[in-house]
């Protein structure tokens, strides 16, 4: 029996997976045109969800872009051109809201807490001071964090999705 590669109901909803997104920046590969980083260094909980967004808000935008500039090249029986879609993606970047899409900072905190449980990120030891707005008391401290071994071993399907991985079938 074949399965459907596509779910029932809503379709896929983002380019890439936020666990998948973790992993690759916690190894220092620079995802979706995310900066690289040091390994062992490890980055803030709010570093890593704010390039998440970000390559999130830049894959949608060159998607819309792309199937833009398709349509219209169909439509008029020309060539598809690059430089109309870089142009688009331009446009659609400028214009979808940061909030319209993923998560929020607190799921994703959550999300987070569930990869320390499972033992696939763990806290380096570095801190850094939070820049809060000056009439207010000092904040917590910026935590950086870092893939564990198990957490690199840690395979496709199971950092597609944590919660299975930590709770197993229901």
């Amino acid at each position: 029996m074949v399965e459907p590669l596509r779910p029932s109901r809503g379709g896929f909803l983002r380019p890439f997976g936020c666990g998948w997104f973790i992993r690759e920046y916690l190894l220092g590969n620079g995802p979706n045109g995310s900066p690289t980083i040091d390994h062992e260094l490890g980055a803030p909980q709010a570093d890593i969800f704010y390039y998440y967004k970000t390559a999130l808000l830049k894959a949608i935008a060159l998607d819309r872009a792309t199937r833009k500039e398709e349509r219209q090249a169909r439509r008029e029986k020309r060539a598809i051109s690059p430089e109309e879609i870089e142009r688009l993606t331009e446009r659609y970047l400028a214009r979808i809201p940061y909030k319209s899409t993923s998560c929020r900072y607190h799921s994703f905190v959550v999300y987070f807490s569930t990869l320390q449980r499972l033992g696939w990120v763990e806290p380096t030891g570095q801190e850094e001071a939070s820049a809060f707005q000056d009439h207010y008391p000092p904040g917590p401290p910026r935590r950086y964090f870092r893939l564990t071994k198990a957490g690199r071993e840690a395979g496709d399907a199971a950092w597609s999705n944590p919660h299975l991985a930590l709770y197993g079938r229901g």
